[in-house]
């Protein structure tokens, strides 16, 4: 692929690509901008965080699973370029000097930049955006300091990136491979109708949107992905649009996008959303990705089927709708046939009656042990209708039907979700892992529908608000 894009301010064009090149791996090895660094390369310590600007804001995103067609178009800001042309010191810079947030320094260019991207998008909540950013032996209470003493300064100005304008791009050439008339391996399509005709031709291509499940399957099982199509260029893919009460999600909208379209509406599914990965990983995951991926521990899934999410799916010219919980037949196998995409997602902007638990041994940036989300209607004090869906209970996420049954019918009480809770034996059989037990897992599935109805009365139920 031939694509361009701004680095620290100049503009960067090239040519042929490997479409699985990381920008990690580039800045280190063509570039010697050595000061991002490779921890992990996951995409879970945030040593390679770099900002990265594009016609949406600035963001922070992991540089290691993040490959070079993906900044087509983009600035890219790294830690070389946090500080001015004159070498006058960013904020950020300068407050970690000055409260000692820095020790044996391999995180900290990481920090930096994630602190320098929360400082020009002006983000306060030091907490949430240096959650992405592992640090093993300073502590974050120097580093928190040194977030909150800059907070206040004013943003430099070399710092307000703009986009490379598409018209600036290299012309032609955005695809590679293909040949003698055929369509290329490799594309970068515009619009949803191009992916459609093309993803027609090569139907078992990887489709990539976020990368950060992708990008894994390159960096640590060194995967050959075949045929590609990069999806962020498709505009009519993206974005949340809300009609007639109903919410349609487009499938390559990022969590942080998500988080913030449904916080007005769903407060419980935006605070699960906030506890997905860490900002860097929002800030590139796409809701359809996470639902294609058809994990069974993913934990956009369960909040939707509660919602009564309907999937739109695409295949060349047609176009079908399913119900999300329809969509998962087995374990990562998902009612998608050859060529066929996700293109949307919608959700009734109805009552709120959701709650969505997570539980996991650490508050952020962890995998779900269980994920339980429940919205359940009354009607004078009565259930009329419930939907409860869990991730991490199955091979899939699913419908607890036999409890939903349990359910409706009955006056609103705790005897009646008590009396209901062991029907939940019949809607799972959960796996032992490392994670946690078959038998943990339904007790505390068990709980979290407990722990519904208690709230639903008003009682204090989230550990982190409750004290003695």
């Amino acid at each position: 692929m031939d694509i361009s894009f701004r680095l620290n301010g100049e503009t960067v064009a090239l040519h042929d690509v490997a479409p699985t090149v990381t920008l990690l791996d580039w800045l280190r090895e063509d570039r010697g901008l050595t000061g991002t660094k490779e921890g992990c390369n996951e995409g879970d310590c945030g040593a390679c965080t770099v900002m990265v600007t594009d016609d949406s804001g600035a963001h922070a995103l992991n540089a290691c699973i993040l490959f070079l067609p993906q900044l087509n178009g983009k600035a890219v800001r790294t830690v070389e370029g946090i500080a001015a042309p004159d070498g006058t010191l960013h904020p950020v810079q300068q407050a970690m000097i000055d409260h000692h947030g820095s020790q044996c320094g391999f995180c900290t260019p990481g920090f930096v930049v994630s602190m320098a991207t929360a400082h020009l998008n002006g983000a306060t909540d030091h907490d949430v955006q240096l959650a992405g950013n592992l640090c093993r032996c300073t502590g974050y209470a120097p580093i928190v300091r040194a977030a909150d003493a800059a907070a206040a300064k004013p943003v430099p100005d070399h710092m307000r990136d703009k986009p490379l304008l598409l018209a600036e791009s290299i012309p032609g050439g955005a695809a590679k491979g293909g040949g003698g008339g055929q369509p290329p391996l490799t594309v970068q399509p515009t619009t949803t109708d191009a992916l459609a005709d093309w993803y027609m031709t090569h139907p078992h291509a990887t489709l990539i949107a976020g990368a950060t499940d992708v990008g894994l399957w390159v960096t640590k099982d060194l995967r050959d992905l075949g045929p590609i199509a990069f999806l962020n260029q498709c505009a009519d893919l993206r974005g949340v649009t809300q009609t007639d009460g109903t919410l349609r999600i487009g499938a390559t909208t990022t969590l942080t996008e998500l988080e913030r379209a449904v916080a007005p509406l769903y407060p419980s599914f935006a605070a699960l959303i906030r506890r997905y990965g860490s900002v860097q990983v929002r800030n590139a995951a796409t809701i359809g990705g996470n639902i294609a991926n058809g994990s069974p521990i993913g934990d956009g899934p369960p909040a939707l089927i509660a919602l009564g999410a309907t999937l739109h799916l695409r295949q060349g010219e047609t176009r079908r709708e399913i119900a999300l919980e329809d969509f998962f037949l087995d374990y990562r196998k998902q009612d998608r046939a050859p060529g066929e995409f996700v293109e949307a997602i919608t959700i009734p902007a109805q009552q709120d009656r959701l709650q969505c638990h997570k539980l996991s041994k650490r508050f952020d940036q962890d995998i779900s042990a269980v994920c339980g989300c429940f919205s359940i209607t009354l009607n004078d004090h009565r259930v009329t209708e419930a939907r409860l869906a869990y991730g991490g209970m199955a091979g899939t996420p699913k419908r607890a039907r036999q409890t939903e049954a349990a359910l409706i019918g009955r006056p609103w009480s705790e005897a009646t979700i008590r009396a209901a809770l062991p029907a939940l034996a019949e809607d799972f059989e959960p796996l032992s892992d490392m994670r946690a037990s078959a038998a943990y897992r339904l007790q505390t599935a068990q709980n979290m529908l407990l722990r519904y109805w208690y709230a639903d009365q008003g009682n204090a139920v989230n550990a982190l608000e409750i004290t003695a």
